[in-house]
């Protein structure tokens, strides 16, 4: 995984069909509040086909990629890209976002479709792996529960994890950082959902004692990460990730005393 840590600014992410901050469909500037028509067919075409590289560029090279990257893999010209997405941080917190959505989608159902708790657990890793989101998870939720400095992070942002040896799960701050970099993020409640759902798949693996008693959320989250590399060839990429994820798993089961 190759996500670069770095500043966000305050940019908010925009709607599909537009929002503050997107060029108007006549291309002659801003568009003061939320679109009100559809997109053209081709307009929408080029939207689908930017958030589409935007998620290959950013899952193979990292959240550092420039526009003209995402653009050149659209096959669009950047002034496309900039008209739907204002700016890097715009498109960079649409992509977090969504990517996070969908990681908590497939927690819940995975707890939703499935009785045992490492079934349900490995069922959640196995599908987000496929899936390919780990490559682009922000990296304020892999930081949970350990500070910059190492120390636990003051105040807890979202629900703490319910485990014995590692009580607090948090989320932690970012310190700032080079204008010239960007940092994928989320919002507080989205990455509070995945953590919560997360959470809850981890806590039923290990009452039934078939989860490691020191694994934490923040692991699981790492081994989505870990497991889900970005390979020029899908069938080498599809064998790797089976192969590490296999492993990993392994790794997280508890094993008679």
């Amino acid at each position: 995984m190759h996500i670069q840590d770095s500043h966000w600014s305050t940019a908010s992410a925009i709607a599909p069909g537009g929002g503050a901050g997107a060029a108007g469909g006549n291309g002659r500037g801003p568009v003061d509040g939320p679109r009100t028509t559809p997109l053209r067919v081709d307009a929408q075409r080029n939207l689908e086909h930017v958030l589409r590289a935007a998620r290959e560029v950013f899952g193979e090279l990292g959240y550092g990629a420039p526009m003209e990257d995402v653009a050149r893999r659209a096959r669009v010209g950047v002034g496309t890209v900039y008209r739907r997405f204002p700016s890097k941080d715009v498109l960079v917190r649409r992509i977090a976002e969504e990517e996070t959505s969908r990681l908590t989608d497939q927690a819940r159902s995975a707890l939703g479709q499935e009785d045992e708790p490492w079934s349900a657990l490995s069922r959640f890793l196995r599908t987000s792996v496929a899936s390919g989101a780990g490559r682009l998870l922000p990296p304020q939720v892999l930081r949970v529960g350990v500070a910059e400095d190492g120390s636990e992070a003051d105040g807890a942002r979202v629900p703490q994890q319910r485990s014995q040896l590692a009580p607090d799960l948090r989320l932690v701050e970012q310190r700032p950082a080079p204008e010239d970099e960007v940092i994928a993020e989320v919002d507080d409640a989205g990455a509070a959902a995945l953590l919560d759902v997360v959470g809850r798949l981890v806590d039923r693996a290990r009452a039934a004692g078939e989860l490691r008693a020191d694994v934490t959320v923040a692991d699981v989250l790492l081994v989505i990460a870990t497991a889900a590399p970005a390979l020029p060839d899908p069938a080498q990429q599809a064998a790797a990730s089976a192969r590490l994820l296999d492993i990993l798993l392994e790794g997280l089961r508890s094993r008679p005393a």
